[in-house]
């Protein structure tokens, strides 16, 4: 009797580790969906948008430099993202300290598939901007995105606190 208990628990044990190796494992790095460069975008956007806290700031722009970032928008609009860069990149020479500038052509970076650069540029951004409102939740959420696309879910998860503490209470009126 003892043989056949012996033989049925090795059966059972062997099926067990048979059935083991056999479960679906979690999705690896390569087979996680990842958002499209356009879904990215309208995340960092609304960001900006849905920020209404009492700090905005928006600098006077030099004249030339807002020619080139418009027609860096519109270069945008119709498709023509390698034009709106070197448009923008000569805006950052004439005023490399413009942390919307910067923002912008972070968001251009993505859309050139130039995730590295973007994140960078969205640093330098909040480095020097404001460090509240929209322009500092743009910079927060481009770099939460990135580093969720990087599949680096713990700097994603720090990113994502910080776009939080770019809002600002207003003072109540009555």
């Amino acid at each position: 009797m003892s043989y056949r208990r012996l033989l049925l628990a090795s059966t059972v044990l062997a099926t067990l580790a048979l059935a083991a190796c056999n479960q679906p494992s979690a999705p690896s790095q390569a087979t996680r969906p990842t958002r499209s460069d356009g879904d990215i975008l309208a995340s960092i956007q609304a960001a900006g948008d849905k920020e209404k806290s009492v700090i905005d700031v928006h600098p006077l722009r030099d004249p030339g430099v807002a020619s080139l970032q418009d027609a860096a928008q519109a270069d945008v609009r119709t498709g023509q993202f390698d034009a709106a860069a070197a448009k923008l990149d000569s805006a950052i020479k004439l005023s490399p300290n413009s942390p919307d500038l910067l923002q912008d052509r972070a968001e251009l970076a993505i859309r050139l598939k130039d995730y590295s650069a973007a994140e960078q540029l969205a640093r330098k951004s909040w480095e020097i901007g404001p460090r509240l409102g929209p322009l500092c939740a743009r910079n927060w959420q481009t770099i939460q995105e990135l580093r969720d696309r990087a599949g680096d879910q713990a700097a994603a998860a720090t990113a994502g606190k910080w776009v939080k503490q770019c809002h600002v209470e207003g003072v109540p009126r009555y």
